[in-house]
């Protein structure tokens, strides 16, 4: 029997539902769970901030914003939490007075240590069972989902 135009749109978009209901759920989980510790805003400005060393490039508030999909204030907001917590500190840029860069601090670099272990537990424990050609091609195919998703 051939499958007509019809039934591989239903089974994209029924493929489409089931992602978006991961999605959802994998969401809700979070913030039921371990992974709601690991929630505070000055995180994703840590976050943020070491993705930014890691390419080579400055952080700012600006790129906070950006990274965060947020607007100038908010980003100011957490940026503020995050240097008051500690975890980063804001620097003046030597090529540009006038500019602040944002970096980790020493707690800053060990609490985001902190955090990648305890996230890739989480994920470990997610993926106990799975082979590690499942792990492959998931991190795979999840990397290739959030550079487009992330991009929108």
């Amino acid at each position: 029997m051939t499958r007509g135009r019809h039934d591989l749109t239903v089974d994209v978009d029924s493929h489409l539902a089931a992602v978006e209901q991961a999605l959802i759920a994998m969401r809700r989980s979070q913030s039921r769970r371990a992974l709601a510790e690991l929630a505070v805003p000055a995180f994703d400005v840590l976050d943020v901030v070491e993705t930014a060393e890691r390419a080579g490039v400055q952080a700012t508030v600006s790129s906070v914003a950006s990274a965060l999909h947020v607007d100038q204030p908010r980003a100011s907001k957490l940026v503020a939490s995050a240097v008051d917590s500690g975890l980063v500190s804001r620097v003046a840029d030597k090529a540009d007075g006038r500019r602040v860069l944002l970096v980790r601090t020493p707690r800053g670099r060990a609490t985001s240590a902190e955090l990648h272990r305890a996230r890739q537990a989480a994920c470990a424990a997610a993926m106990a069972e799975w082979s590690d050609e499942e792990r492959a091609v998931f991190a795979e195919l999840l990397g290739r989902f959030v550079a487009v998703f992330g991009a929108r």
